[in-house]
């Protein structure tokens, strides 16, 4: 098991290693007191054996070495709990080599929705009622329609699997999985805020327990539209739920830190979409995170590589590479993009945009403009 989590310490030792030399000055952000890259890699698409278990290791070695990401994103759910393995042994191979430190580097995984384990010889249902029915971790009703389980006792089992596959003593990021949008249609709004509060108790106690340092949110929808939605969450009203868990485990400050949503040249409200109320105000998404103290991960950026065929992509000086530019452009947002690569040629692309300096906030806000002009 490796010990330790992500410390301001720790990452700020990886930024003074890479910035201004294999990076670009300007490379990292700030969240959390942590010194992170404004890349981090992710782990999402790809079959679940061996030859991809391999592509994503070297694709994470790769990228840590070459000080262009100290973020890694992954979820219990990802090729059947494969991601998580691959994240782990990338990490303790590493670390063993000697590369990296665990206090340089940050992790996230996610929680919530059901899936079985790739490893073992049995299908998805057979596994899930062996596994989990079986045991009493939950019941048929408490699986949604969309394969998600919010109920605590489910939430702590995927929790000890997720520290398990990654060998970590303690996971810095753990997220709810599209919570809110994959239960609030069979359940209603009521019983999903219900239900995260507890799972919000129930990672204040984890909290407590030094099993992970930081919980959040990782989305598609609900910080995305506008409050008449059935599926939209409003950012205060979770932030007061997390106040409230924390002072019941006489935590000083709350675990909830974080959020993730999809952000690209396409799907911009998280800059663009005032839809977050404080005090009577509405706020778009980064402009109510920078106020709530909430740092955001952007998902999606360069659409599962969908927007390479566009013909929106905003020319920018001296990046030739479609892919760089989109990059470029997620990058330069308030927000830090999770990019999914595994095969080398598209590690060695993409990890070039550490060499070049972000875009300042006036380049960024012209880009949005025009965005905002054509949609």
């Amino acid at each position: 098991m490796i010990q330790g989590y992500a410390t301001r310490d720790g990452t700020l030792r990886f930024r003074v290693r890479h910035e201004g030399k294999s990076t670009a000055i300007g490379h990292f952000k700030e969240f959390q007191g942590l010194s992170l890259t404004s890349i981090g890699m992710g782990t999402y698409l790809g079959n679940a054996d061996a030859t991809t278990d391999k592509l994503v290791v070297n694709a994470i070695k790769r990228s840590v070495a070459s000080g262009a990401v100290n973020v890694i994103d992954t979820a219990i759910n990802y090729r059947f709990q494969k991601a998580e393995r691959a994240v782990g042994r990338a990490v303790r191979e590493l670390i063993e080599e000697k590369i990296i430190s665990r206090d340089e580097i940050f992790i996230s995984t996610k929680n919530g929705y059901l899936t079985h384990d790739a490893d073992l010889a049995l299908d998805f249902w057979e596994y899930i009622h062996e596994h989990l029915i079986k045991k009493g971790v939950i019941t048929a009703n408490d699986i949604s329609s969309d394969y998600n389980c919010m109920k605590v006792s489910y939430l702590e089992d995927q929790l000890n699997r997720s520290i398990k596959n990654l060998g970590l003593e303690c996971i810095d990021l753990m997220y709810l999985h599209n919570v809110v949008e994959s239960n609030v249609h069979d359940i209603g709004k009521d019983e999903v805020m219900r239900m995260l509060k507890e799972a919000f108790e129930f990672y204040e106690q984890k909290r407590s327990e030094g099993v992970i340092r930081y919980y959040g949110m990782a989305t598609w929808t609900c910080f995305r539209v506008m409050p008449n939605s059935r599926e939209y969450v409003n950012l205060k009203d979770l932030i007061d739920m997390a106040k409230e868990a924390s002072v019941r485990h006489k935590k000083d400050e709350h675990g909830f830190r974080f959020i993730q949503l999809p952000f690209n040249l396409i799907m911009h409200e998280a800059a663009t979409l005032r839809n977050q109320s404080i005090n009577n105000s509405m706020y778009t998404v980064f402009e109510a995170s920078s106020i709530l103290g909430i740092n955001v991960f952007t998902s999606v950026p360069l659409m599962q590589s969908r927007l390479l065929k566009s013909n929106m992509i905003p020319t920018i000086d001296g990046i030739e590479s479609k892919a760089l530019r989109c990059l470029q452009f997620v990058r330069s947002s308030p927000a830090i993009p999770l990019v999914g690569h595994k095969n080398p040629e598209h590690v060695e692309e993409n990890i070039r945009i550490a060499k070049i300096k972000p875009l300042s906030t006036d380049e960024f806000n012209n880009i949005l403009a025009g965005l905002v002009r054509t949609s």
